[in-house]
C-alpha cells in the first residue's frame, strides 16, 4: 500500500505532514511518496531527525498557497506538490492521495485531472464526525454551494456506500439537512431531493433531519447542498473549540475543580478524543476514481498520520470500484416497456 501525500500543503508543512508521514510508516506498515521541493524535504528530515524508512521524495518546485485560484493546480501551478501528487495517483503510482492543501485546488485537481467517477454529477467533500452512537458522514460540506435535487440524490447514495465500506454501517441509515422533519419542509431543492431520495432503492432514506438531532445518531449518512453543509461543518468545528475552552477554564478556576477535574480525567480524555478532529483524519473527497483525503488545513503530525490511514483503510475497502461498477451498470426499463 502506497499513499501520496501533498508535503506542501496545510499551515504547518512539511514538519508536521513528514512527522505524521514518518509514524504512518512505522505504525501502519505503509509507504509513502512526499511531494515537494526535495531540497526542502530532505533538510527537514534532517533537521528533526525524521527517518528515511519507507518514505520516497518526489521533488516538485512550485507550491499552491491558500490564496492561490483553485485552478492554477491544472495549468500555472501543475509542477506543484499538490499537482504532481495528483498525476501521481492519477497515473497509478499509488493507491491514495493526502492533501492539506487549498480545498477549491484539492476539487479542481480531483475532478480534472485525477477525474470522477463516470456518471458522477458533482464530487463532494464529506468529513465524518462524531455523534451520540458513533461517526456520520456529512456530505456535502463546501464543494458545491449551488445543488440540484439530483445531486443531493447522488451524495446520499455514494455517502451510504463509503460508510458501508469503510465498516461505520451495515446498512447506513441516509437523512437530509432541513428545518423540520415533515416531508413538505424547506424550499423547493429540499422536496425534490426528498421525494428522489425516498424513491432511490440504492438508498436506505430516513427523511428530514433537522439541527437539534444532528448528533443523536439518527442517520449515518447527512445529505446537504455544500453551502448549508459548510456552515454546519464550521459551526461544529467552532463550537467544540469553545466548549472545550471554556471546560477547562471552568475546571482549573480554583483547588476543588482542580481536584475534581483530576478525577475526571479519564472521562475528559474520552470526550476530548471524540471532539478532536485529528482523531479522524480528513474529508473524503467523494465521487472521485481514486481515493482522496482532504485533511485540515491546520493538521498537526497526528491528525496526518490518521489522514494517511483514513486514505490507505478508504484504498483497502474497494469503495471507490463499488461506487464505479454501479454507476456504470446500465439501467433497467420501467417495467412495461
Amino acid at each position: 500500500m502506497t499513499v501520496i501525500v501533498d508535503g506542501m500543503g496545510g499551515d504547518h508543512a512539511p514538519i508536521e505532514i513528514l512527522k505524521g508521514c514518518a509514524a504512518a510508516v512505522e505504525e501502519l506498515g505503509i509507504d509513502v511518496i512526499v511531494t515537494g521541493p526535495e531540497d526542502l524535504l530532505k533538510k527537514t528530515m534532517e533537521e528533526n531527525q525524521i527517518p528515511e524508512k519507507g518514505i520516497t521524495l518526489r521533488h516538485a518546485e512550485q507550491v499552491i498557497t491558500m490564496e492561490d485560484e483553485a485552478g492554477c493546480v491544472l495549468k500555472a501551478k501543475r509542477n506543484s506538490s499538490m499537482g504532481l501528487a495528483m498525476d501521481l495517483l492519477k497515473n497509478g503510482e499509488g493507491d491514495a492521495m493526502v492533501s492539506a492543501g487549498n480545498s477549491g485546488a484539492v476539487l479542481a485537481g480531483g475532478t480534472l485531472i485525477v477525474k470522477r467517477i463516470p456518471n458522477v454529477k458533482r464530487a463532494a467533500f464529506a468529513p465524518i464526525l462524531p455523534n451520540k452512537t458513533g461517526y456520520f458522514m456529512l456530505v456535502d460540506s463546501g464543494a458545491n454551494e449551488v445543488c440540484t435535487p439530483e445531486y443531493l440524490d447522488q451524495f446520499g447514495a455514494l455517502g451510504a456506500l463509503y460508510m458501508k465500506h469503510a465498516g461505520f454501517a451495515a446498512e447506513p441509515r441516509v437523512g437530509l439537512l432541513n428545518n423540520g422533519t415533515e416531508d413538505c419542509k424547506g424550499p423547493e431543492l429540499h422536496q425534490q431531493a426528498h421525494a428522489l431520495l425516498r424513491d432511490n432503492p440504492a438508498v436506505n432514506f430516513v427523511g428530514n433531519v433537522e439541527g437539534r438531532q444532528i448528533f443523536d445518531g439518527v442517520c449515518d449518512v447527512l445529505v446537504a447542498d455544500g453551502f448549508s453543509g459548510n456552515i454546519l461543518l464550521k459551526s461544529v468545528e467552532g463550537t467544540a473549540s469553545y466548549m472545550t475552552k471554556i471546560m477547562k477554564e471552568s475546571l482549573t478556576s480554583n483547588w476543588f475543580s482542580t481536584l475534581l477535574a483530576a478525577l475526571l480525567k479519564p472521562q475528559l480524555k474520552k470526550m476530548k478524543a471524540k471532539l478532536d478532529y485529528t482523531e479522524v483524519g480528513g474529508a473524503v473527497l467523494l465521487g472521485i476514481s481514486k481515493p482522496i483525503i482532504k485533511a485540515h488545513g491546520s493538521s498537526n503530525a497526528k491528525a496526518f498520520k490518521n489522514a494517511i490511514r483514513q486514505a490507505a483503510a478508504f484504498a483497502e475497502s474497494g469503495a471507490v470500484e463499488t461506487m464505479t461498477q454501479l454507476l456504470s451498470a446500465p439501467k433497467a426499463e420501467p417495467a412495461g416497456k
